[in-house]
């Protein structure tokens, strides 16, 4: 009886754990993939959740999960990865409706997944290798089924270090230990699993269903304490989802531990339990599992009449019994119960089902065993023929080679003498190309000579320029602007004792022009050498500048961004000139009512923005005028290595400026 319940549980965990683990809140797992599909721009993303939902509603409604599939192949149907996943939920979806088919699509997404090279690609790989392990179990036995995980399946999702999936993959690998009852080893993976799941995915189902199935592992050792404090671990994740469809699991696990301590009333209530949900979610595999306890029960309680009624209720039913070794037990417990009860008539009648269908079974296992010996056989027979075919083969083929010897020596002249006609062109067309490349690397070093010449030479005329605007500012602001402020003090004092402001006002007129000069014489005098610049640095410089030339028609706004105080002065100097230049011009030519000047510095670049609202230009004039302070303009912006772009029609012009501050 053990047994058949161990084969049973292992049998409904296989076909859930291969069809894909949902999140325990089932609800809002799949609002969050409807979600996804109506906002997520991400292509990968949405397909992905189309093929999700295809998964999930597969066994719960065919076409809707067909639909599902389909719209996600459609919507990325021009991206490689995608196409390895379709193939991949491809075989999940025929899993149960047509196995060849999904044997050839897990093979596929092998296949495709196996060019994209990346962590996703290769964790599909592992699933998809697991999937067709478990479609080729029934064919090749559970040791094909391990094999294949330890050697494709865990390896590929190791690669990456602990994953959810490598946690899962431990979990079913301990699943088919327990059914070959391996229980130590078993433990082992069940062990592994649960320290990666509680570490990567502690709120996962994979972790879950993990310690469910260590505690199962327990309980048919009979070792029920050891797997309680497990049991309780998972009724820890699922209380707080009492409308998840995983609670039958947990109940399925609660009723073994209830039968192994033997408390029977706590068994039925729980067994009740399970089956609301199995009802609820149309488990009907997981019901049949619930029956059989009953029935274990009720057999052990003596309630023989009811067991019997169950078992034959249990084989009515067919969920179970369509697997014939199932079906075999089943007969065999009936003549149990019916010779324990004195139905020996009815109990003979059900030992000769059984043993027909036990002799039919292992009929027919003896037919697969001849086949395979057959198999190997006509194996063996190819081998041998392959042998003397390619033995034969290579006996002709060295009658050939001897005849084309000649032929390849003959060839290997004529190679030679083309290759040395080849070698020769070679050599003739690299020494051209080396002499070309002789005169273009002269000229592009005359070409640097004179353009290291030119910039030598506009760094000197501006430094002497520069040289030439400080005297004159000294000479005008301590020399004459002196001498003027004295005068006007002077005539000031004198005015105060000789003169009445009301009857001499022309003389006060003429003393108010004075100090207008004397104001003026001290502007040009800043213009000439920025007083600001050399006490405060740049961005306040520009920014007294805006404020000098703003009036009350013309708004100019200045954005300053990161400008560095510990720019070398003749750097600053050379800015301060550009956008002086730039100021001016859009106020003498543009008649703007705004102008935004904008300033920044990133690294080595300083960049200049300047934007009116003016008339414009026509194109061009930049390189057609003979404006002295375009062509001014022109040698600050060459000497610091930087270029100009000028963008101008009847709603207003923008320049922008691109400089190199890096000093060489």
């Amino acid at each position: 009886m053990k047994r058949l319940l161990c084969i049973i549980y292992i049998l409904i965990h296989f076909s859930l754990s291969a069809q894909g683990l949902l999140p325990l809140d089932e609800k809002k797992y799949i609002d969050s993939l409807e979600l996804s599909i109506q906002k997520n721009t991400n292509i990968t993303s949405k397909v992905t959740s189309y093929f999700l939902l295809s998964g999930y509603y597969k066994n719960r409604d065919t076409a809707l999960s067909k639909k599902y599939l389909e719209n996600g192949r459609k919507t990325g149907a021009k991206d490689h990865f995608i196409a390895g996943i379709y193939n991949y939920f491809k075989g999940q979806y025929y899993q149960d409706l047509d196995k060849e088919i999904a044997i050839k699509s897990f093979q596929q997404a092998i296949k495709v997944l196996s060019t994209v090279k990346n962590e996703k690609a290769d964790l599909y790989i592992s699933l998809s290798w697991y999937n067709y392990g478990i479609l080729q179990k029934n064919k090749e036995g559970y040791p094909y089924l391990i094999k294949t995980m330890l050697e494709k399946s865990i390896p590929t999702a190791a690669k990456y270090g602990e994953s959810k999936t490598l946690g899962f993959l431990y979990t079913q690998l301990a699943l088919m230990l327990t059914f070959n009852s391996e229980f130590s080893k078993a433990e082992y993976y069940n062990e592994k699993a649960i320290r990666i799941l509680e570490r990567k995915a502690p709120y996962s189902t994979e972790l879950f269903y993990a310690y469910l199935n260590t505690n199962s592992n327990y309980c048919y050792q009979a070792k029920y304490n050891l797997g309680k404090q497990f049991l309780d671990k998972a009724e820890n994740m699922i209380h707080s989802y009492p409308n998840s469809s995983y609670n039958t699991f947990y109940y399925y696990n609660r009723t073994l531990y209830s039968i192994g301590q033997q408390d029977y009333q706590q068994a039925f209530d729980v067994i009740e339990k399970g089956l609301f949900y199995a009802n609820k979610y149309n488990q009907k595999l997981q019901m049949q599992l619930f029956y059989f306890h009953k029935y274990e029960i009720l057999k052990k309680l003596k309630r023989y009449t009811e067991a019997k009624a169950l078992l034959e209720e249990i084989l009515a039913d067919n969920t179970l019994s369509r697997d014939l070794n199932n079906k075999r037990t089943i007969y065999r417990h009936l003549a149990g119960i019916n010779e324990i009860k004195g139905n020996l008539g009815e109990a003979l009648i059900w030992e000769k089902r059984y043993s027909t269908l036990n002799d039919s079974l292992n009929a027919e296992n003896v037919k697969l065993e001849i086949n395979k010996l057959e198999a190997k056989f006509n194996t063996s027979e190819k081998e041998k023929r392959i042998a003397f075919l390619s033995a034969e083969k290579n006996q002709k083929q060295m009658e050939v080679n001897k005849k084309n010897s000649y032929l390849w020596l003959l060839s290997l002249i004529l190679l030679l003498f083309s290759s040395l006609l080849i070698f020769l062109f070679i050599l003739y067309r690299n020494n051209k190309k080396l002499s070309e490349q002789k005169e273009i690397n002269l000229q592009q070093k005359i070409k640097d000579i004179r353009q290291k010449e030119e910039l030598a030479h506009t760094k000197a005329i501006l430094e002497a320029e520069e040289k030439e605007r400080e005297r004159i500012a000294k000479d005008l602001h301590d020399g004459l602007g002196g001498m003027l402020a004295g005068v006007k003090i002077n005539l000031s004092t004198w005015s105060s004792g000789h003169l009445d402001r009301e009857q001499d006002q022309d003389f006060y007129k003429i003393l108010n022009q004075l100090d207008d000069s004397v104001a003026e014489l001290r502007h040009v005098a800043r213009n000439l050498m920025p007083e600001s610049l050399l006490n405060f640095g740049l961005e306040t410089a520009l920014s007294d500048l805006c404020e000098f030339y703003a009036r009350k028609d013309l708004d100019i706004y200045f954005q300053p961004l990161n400008i560095e105080k510990k720019l070398p002065v003749s750097i600053q100097l050379n800015i301060y000139r550009i956008v002086q230049e730039l100021l001016a011009n859009a106020i003498k030519h543009a008649e703007a009512s705004n102008i935004l000047l904008q300033c920044s510095q990133s690294g080595e670049n300083f960049l200049i923005t300047i934007e009116d609202n003016g008339k414009g230009f026509n194109k061009g004039i930049e390189t057609t005028t003979k404006s002295m302070g375009l062509r001014n303009l022109n040698n600050r912006v060459n000497y610091l290595r930087g270029k100009m772009e000028i963008n101008s029609d009847n709603q207003g012009t923008t320049i922008n400026i691109e400089l190199n501050i890096h000093e060489e």
